[in-house]
């Protein structure tokens, strides 16, 4: 019976697939009315359900919007992305009992603005096509099906692959939105299943992730014991690593570029590096450095995977180890008593040279994109420095904790505009990180044990009991 079955299926799919090409997937709103043959060769732009623009339910309305079984899915998408990274991406829409399917999907930044392009697989036939439209002034590019790319080669679903290649410089939260048709080839409107779906992606990568799903854990590093206690994200579930001894100096970043941060610390007695690589548990040893060196991390060649780096304050110097190539790079940027800070200033997906100077209270950055040298003055001797994208625009923005009066002093990169918050107190360790995964740095100290976390989602505050007095929290700057 399911043989006889399978069989009618494939003979009645044979038999619609001409009716399909003429009648399928009618996008259009009250000023669009498409003729049949018009949508089966692809739906006209601005149908995905992405802000300003509308979906298919207008015409096919006999369901309401994501009111099946079914479902339209993107995949393929990582947490994080690069400048100019391609990345294959696959949409799905599936629904048991239909015949033909379509879609059509877009990618926008967090000021629904294009961002990013495609790159259409080369096959016979074509099924995928792109298209552009108009939506608040801004253009905004498409991919959807076309008419040789509605008829699946299984029952109840069917895909589409394309390629993202990622915007050049660093936009913070992308979104790709996504509508998809699960028709029934009658000929007509009815009977046919939308839906709608969207997914995000965020520039850069996050600190602290070491479960890889694109929020911060919250992490300390217990010295006297060597030991390492995450609060993964994703599950909530209680990790304890030992690595490290007693006067070690945390350094956690992704060195083997699999999306999730490595436990990793530098020891000032012997200048030696000890990472451990969750890609595959294997062991790292480098000497690199001496007693005194401040030890970071971070991109700062643009491959996707983080580089050894130390600031050596004694002579203002910057010394970084590519690990993969063995290559070694100096710069001198700073002088004695400059307190070395990590971040992306200029979006390019590299990290750049930057010190704050105590005496004055003046940043000094040095952009890796065009070798600018930037110096402003934004702080007082007493502040501590901190950076993270706190607007969301892929761009490390200048901050300062004051200890004394618990106070944040911001300076956004996307407009120039000053951010003062009142979180904390004199004591706290400022340890910013984005915890609630929107592609937004969150302010948060840590307190004898004790996280506070302000989510930039909703204002929210998070309390969380983790951690002994004496703990290093985890978080963007460390070793400073």
């Amino acid at each position: 019976m399911v043989k006889l079955n399978n069989n009618l299926r494939i003979a009645k799919l044979s038999a619609i697939f001409v009716a399909a090409i003429l009648a399928f997937f009618v996008f259009y709103g009250a000023a669009f009315k498409e003729t049949s043959h018009a949508a089966s060769a692809g739906p006209s732009p601005s149908r995905t359900g992405a802000p300003g623009e509308s979906n298919c339910t207008a015409c096919h309305n006999e369901y309401a919007l994501n009111s099946g079984s079914g479902n339209v899915r993107i995949t393929g998408l990582p947490a994080n992305y690069t400048p100019n990274q391609r990345i294959p991406v696959t949409v799905t829409v599936n629904q048991q009992g239909q015949t033909v399917y379509g879609f059509q999907t877009t990618s926008l930044d967090a000021g629904n603005r294009q961002a990013g392009d495609y790159i259409l697989p080369t096959q016979t036939p074509t099924r995928t096509q792109m298209r552009s439209g108009l939506v608040g002034g801004n253009t905004r590019r498409y991919v959807g099906h076309t008419v040789d790319g509605i008829v699946p080669t299984v029952f109840d679903k069917n895909s589409w692959t394309f390629t993202w290649q990622a915007p050049a410089t660093r936009r913070g939260k992308v979104t790709f939105y996504a509508a998809g048709n699960a028709a029934n080839s009658d000929g007509g409107t009815g009977g046919d299943y939308i839906y709608t779906s969207n997914v995000s992606v965020c520039s850069g990568s996050v600190q602290s992730n070491f479960d890889g799903d694109g929020k911060s854990d919250i992490t300390v590093f217990r010295p006297s014991s060597g030991t390492w206690f995450s609060l993964n994200s994703s599950n909530s579930s209680f990790i304890e690593t030992r690595f490290g001894q007693n006067g070690d100096k945390p350094v956690a970043a992704d060195f083997d570029g699999d999306g999730k941060n490595d436990v990793a610390v530098f020891r000032p007695s012997t200048g030696v590096w000890f990472i451990q690589k969750s890609s595959d548990g294997s062991f790292v040893a480098t000497q690199f450095g001496q007693n005194g060196d401040a030890p970071l991390a971070g991109d700062f060649n643009g491959d996707g995977k983080s580089d050894l780096v130390i600031f050596r304050p004694s002579n203002g110097t910057w010394y970084i180890y590519d690990l993969v190539t063995n290559g070694f790079s100096v710069q001198q940027f700073g002088q004695n008593g400059d307190k070395s800070v990590s971040g992306d200033f200029d979006g390019d997906g590299k990290r750049d040279y930057a010190v704050f100077r105590p005496t004055d209270g003046t940043w000094y950055v040095l952009q890796s994109s065009d070798g600018k040298f930037i110096g402003t003055q934004f702080g007082i001797s007493t502040d501590k420095p901190s950076s993270g994208d706190f607007d969301g625009d892929g761009k490390n923005d200048l901050a300062v904790f004051r200890p004394s009066t618990g106070v944040w002093f911001i300076k956004k990169s996307s407009d120039g505009s000053f951010i003062t918050t009142q979180f904390g107190q004199n004591g706290d360790e400022p340890a910013p990180n984005d915890f609630d995964g929107d592609c937004k740095t969150d302010l948060a100290v840590y307190r004898n044990g004790v996280w506070y976390v302000l989510n930039s989602t909703d204002s929210s505050l998070r309390v969380e009991q983790f951690g002994l007095s004496g703990d290093v929290p985890v978080s963007i700057q460390l070793n400073q």
